[in-house]
């Protein structure tokens, strides 16, 4: 078995499958494994590079657990309020995990919504479980699977020609309350306005499952998985490229790495689905139907930020909303130009992690949604735009930010296509409909026997939970397809 590419679906997919028996190679070109799942650091600091806000805990538990990873190496602190929204009027809404707590909170800042939301939540209760249950447990290599009529049916109770913020407005008269319910889908680079309403699962989590950080960052998830695989036998060859795979008559025989054609009964590719196609013969892609051109998700600019304080004032997640909701979904989505009032997420660890920084010091990692692709020059508009995020969040939240700073560090999307995420974009490829479900890429997307895929562009979708879900679909699938073949 190889498996090309060590970002966490490959990782997860090793360790599942070795924990069944198989024998594991995987090849990463990179000179690390993780790929979205890695460290900015600049000397005593290191902050997330990628993933910083961890949901669905129970998820990635249970998928370590069926991998044989002993769960608890995985320290998980809760962070509860969740998160703080800032409107641009100055109004402050604080989530709160606990249902109830919430309604109250939501009743402070929204008169007349707090029981509103306790619908919404027991709504949301059971379009998850069915979700859940239906769609990110199932894979549809074949098709049929997915047009059955209990899943139709779940498709229209779960609201799914509807938007995400669309679906809000059946639970929340304010405006503002939709935005603080939809917003979630720009954790997985879609609009809010047009991702469907099957992704309003997202915010309901928050509160069901919690919001958790990972003691140390989410990136030392990485170290423990190459660990386990290590301590299995496993082998892993980092700074390795994979040149093609080989395939003959419909069957994968292998890869060729550094001119040499290695055997290989099942290989799996990581990574995002889109690029995969470079490594296959011509006739593999295009007879399968794979040509088709995929939407990538939206890119991010990150500034990852050493100060020589500590925000004790602040929360470890917090969000500043801008002044149109609309007006930025167009700008990022559909303008492709850089929002003229953008929105930002601030990630300030060190409230909770005095491992990330020197003592008196701190780090904080700043998100802003921009459009991926070529659509912006940014080595004509980094410096400008980075400046104006930076005087808003001082005048928004934290004050003498700019004097504050003693390391900065700015990743745009052009880095992102360096680091080959499809179209710059930071989280596959976009979650709409046509690009969800039955339309994502699936487990064995080519018609190849022995040739699979896994990752944030392959069903179920992005996310490192839904991720490492995946990479379980995947193992069963393989599990299945082998018995069947025996």
């Amino acid at each position: 078995m190889a498996i090309v590419g060590g970002g966490v679906g490959g990782l997860t997919a090793a360790l599942l499958l070795t924990n069944r028996g198989y024998k594991v190679d995987l090849f990463e070109k990179q000179s690390r494994l993780g790929g979205r799942l890695a460290y900015e650091e600049e000397g005593p600091f290191r902050i997330d590079q990628g993933p910083t806000i961890v949901l669905l805990p129970d998820m990635i538990r249970d998928v370590l657990g069926e991998a044989g990873v002993d769960v608890s190496r995985l320290e998980l602190l809760p962070c509860d309020p969740l998160y703080r929204i800032h409107y641009p009027d100055g109004t402050l809404f604080e989530k709160r995990r606990d249902p109830l707590e919430n309604a109250y909170e939501v009743e402070r800042v929204f008169p007349g919504e707090g029981k509103s939301f306790l619908m919404y939540m027991e709504a949301m209760k059971h379009r998850f479980e069915q979700g859940k249950a239906r769609f990110l447990e199932r894979d549809f290599v074949r098709k049929s699977d997915f047009w059955k009529p209990g899943n139709v049916s779940a498709l229209l109770r779960l609201k799914a020609y509807r938007s995400v913020y669309g679906d809000t407005s059946a639970f929340f008269r304010s405006p503002r309350l939709r935005e603080a319910y939809s917003f979630q889908t720009l954790y997985i680079g879609g609009s809010p306005l047009a991702t469907p309403a099957l992704y309003s699962l997202i915010p309901y989590s928050e509160h069901a499952h919690g919001i958790w950080y990972v003691k140390g960052g989410y990136a030392g998830l990485v170290q423990l998985l190459e660990e386990e695989l290590l301590a299995r036998g496993a082998v892993i060859r980092t700074g390795t490229a994979v040149e093609r795979i080989v395939t003959d008559n419909g069957t994968c025989k292998g890869l060729v790495v550094g001119g040499e054609r290695l055997a290989y009964e099942h290989v799996v590719l990581n990574g995002d689905f889109p690029l995969n196609q470079s490594l296959l013969d011509s006739h593999v892609a295009v007879d399968r139907g794979h040509s088709r051109s995929y939407k990538p998700s939206s890119g991010c600019l990150l500034l990852y930020l050493g100060l020589n304080r500590t925000y004790r004032s602040a929360s470890v997640h917090q969000f500043f909303f801008a002044d149109s909701y609309q007006e930025l979904a167009q700008d990022v989505f559909s303008r492709q130009q850089l929002p003229r009032d953008p929105y930002m997420y601030v990630f300030h660890p060190s409230l909770v992690d005095t491992s990330l920084a020197p003592e008196g010091h701190s780090v904080m990692y700043v998100l802003v949604p921009v459009p991926s692709g070529e659509s912006i020059d940014w080595a004509e508009a980094k410096a400008a735009f980075v400046d104006k995020v930076l005087q808003r969040l001082e005048s928004r939240g934290f004050p003498d930010l700019r004097s504050s700073i003693v390391w900065q560090r700015v990743r745009t999307p052009e880095d992102a296509a360096v680091d080959g995420l499809y179209g710059g974009g930071s989280f596959g490829i976009a979650p709409t409909l046509g690009q969800s479900g039955v339309f994502r890429p699936q487990v064995a997307p080519y018609g190849v026997k022995g040739l699979y895929a896994v990752g944030a562009s392959v069903h179920p979708g992005g996310g490192v939970p839904i991720v490492m879900q995946g990479a379980k679909l995947l193992a069963d699938y393989i599990e299945r397809a082998s018995g069947a073949s025996a």
